[in-house]
């Protein structure tokens, strides 16, 4: 066995997760002011937890926030850990590829979060090199949620789900939660006859 197909083997099934914080939802006008990475194994065991980044943003960006990120970014901090913080987007991008390098390969994980369809379009606008080394696909744990909702409403009555609206909370968070779907719907021991591509 060669290197490579040693590394990949050791890489087989691990997953990304990302959680970004903005300044809203608007893609053209929003920023990303807070970025936080994860690497967990397929067991969702966490393998490493990545740098979190405040990302400096100016103050003409700052006052465009809407009445609940002016209040939830407030209250947590974040928006004065942004205005005092060092770190440009650009190089918040590059320290994050540089965490994921030795874990994962470019193309391999999806990218795997809370609406993570969000975090993804952003990336695609302010961090295309990050954005590009997921695969094209997604785990989105949200869908779970609306799921359950419809098919198993008692299974979202057994879950306890507080966000903080900080970048790397929300990850633990969202991991604990597609464990607690896990638990619940498929449970640990049994394994998976077909495989869908």
């Amino acid at each position: 066995m060669t290197d490579k197909q040693q590394s990949q083997n050791n890489q087989a099934g691990r997953m990304i997760w990302i959680d970004l914080e903005m300044t809203g939802l608007d893609i053209k006008q929003d920023k990303i002011i807070e970025i936080a990475t994860i690497i967990t194994d397929a067991e969702l065991n966490i393998l490493a937890e990545g740098p979190v980044f405040a990302i400096y943003q100016p103050e003409i960006v700052l006052e465009t926030m809407n009445a609940w990120c002016v209040k939830q970014h407030g209250q947590s901090g974040l928006t004065e850990r942004v205005r005092n913080s060092k770190t440009v987007t650009a190089e918040a991008e590059r320290l994050t590829l540089e965490f994921l390098n030795p874990y994962v390969s470019a193309g391999v994980s999806a990218m795997c979060g809370n609406s993570v369809h969000q975090d993804r379009a952003f990336l695609r606008e302010y961090m295309p090199e990050l954005e590009d080394f997921f695969h094209y696909r997604n785990i989105d744990v949200s869908t779970f949620k609306e799921l359950a909702g419809r098919w198993s409403p008692e299974i979202l009555a057994g879950l306890t789900k507080e966000s903080k609206h900080l970048a790397l909370d929300d990850i633990k968070d969202s991991i604990a939660e597609l464990k607690y779907y896990r638990q619940q719907i498929w449970h640990p021991q049994r394994k998976a006859d077909n495989t869908i591509t």
